[in-house]
């Protein structure tokens, strides 16, 4: 359906809602904002409107996607859920968290979905405007991030737009991402979990809930969930990372004391750096500077989560 000469941006109001459940609906393809990043939906059950996505983005087809879900009843209905994925889903749903569970026979998703995998990625966003989507159209939404494959992660339709443009049929414009970083995934399995990527909820918050992370349920080496590629959430040039200073041919990402050109959380919070992480990225991508370098940022809690993207940045 995509092909005008320009992306095309609505509100979150009624409206907006209306016409992009219209289009997802029909097969089409909308950037919709979610608490973590905007996502590039389309109805999870079509194999051409599925297939839309990986066009658009250029992802692999090996490179699974997230299905979103208005409810725990929806994803019942796609997944086999136990008792610990019952309590996740209790714990922080709606929320920032995707879990990896046994596929349901007979559940009616695209194979582009789950990659040939017995296992779909499942995730209940708590943002409204996604929220109000999924209850408009009443279907399961495959929902990437926003933009082209590998690239930084969009925090606002302006990244949309510019990264898909006319690739995407409409984006519903909910301003800047609270969260900032992709989802928390964990897989649960054999009786025990695993993070297969960290973001806003932390290994900790997991462990509070299931216990401790059991090395007997540790993942191979294949690819299982969206943000495990080596080189991802690229800004199309060089990453110097732990940087307290900067070189006079790079952009200078500060954080705390480092203050940089731009910086994270000139406080040091770190839920805060997480917001802003990928919008400084873009504003990097853009400044005239060929290189960019990153002030340290601390691993523990979110900051594992934040590290993790700009390593991955940096290969």
């Amino acid at each position: 359906m995509a092909g005008t000469s320009q992306a095309r941006i609505s509100e979150t109001d009624a409206a907006g809602i209306a016409e992009a459940a219209g289009i997802l609906r029909r097969g089409g393809l909308v950037a919709i904002p979610t608490e973590t990043v905007y996502g590039l939906a389309a109805r999870a059950d079509s194999d051409e409107a599925v297939a839309a996505i990986y066009r658009a983005k250029g992802r692999p087809d090996f490179n699974p996607l997230i299905v979103h879900v208005a409810n725990p009843e929806q994803a019942e209905g796609l997944a086999e859920f136990d008792e610990p994925a019952r309590l996740l889903a209790s714990r922080f749903w709606p929320g920032s968290l995707t879990l990896v569970l046994p596929k349901r026979s007979g559940a009616r998703l695209a194979d582009a979905v789950t990659a040939g995998l017995e296992t779909v990625a499942l995730r209940c966003p708590a943002h409204p405007a996604m929220q109000a989507v999924l209850a408009e159209t009443g279907l399961p939404l495959a929902a990437p991030s926003a933009n082209l494959s590998g690239a930084v992660s969009p925090t606002s339709a302006a990244h949309v737009a510019s990264s898909l443009g006319d690739k995407v049929d409409l984006i519903l414009d909910g301003g800047a991402c609270r969260a900032g970083i992709e989802s928390t995934i964990v897989a649960l399995r054999g009786g025990g979990w695993q993070m297969l990527r960290p973001g806003p909820i932390t290994r900790a918050q997991i462990a509070d809930v299931l216990g401790a992370e059991e090395e007997s349920s540790k993942p191979g080496s294949k690819i299982e969930a969206p943000g495990q590629l080596a080189s991802h959430y690229a800004p199309g040039k060089p990453v110097r990372l732990d940087a307290r200073y900067a070189e006079s041919d790079e952009f200078h990402i500060g954080f705390g004391a480092v203050a940089g050109d731009l910086n994270l959380s000139a406080a040091g919070d770190l839920a805060q750096a997480a917001s802003r992480l990928y919008s400084a990225l873009h504003q990097a991508a853009s400044a005239s500077q060929p290189r960019i370098a990153v002030a340290p940022v601390p691993a523990e809690g979110i900051g594992a989560a934040i590290n993790d993207r700009l390593q991955r940045a940096a290969a």
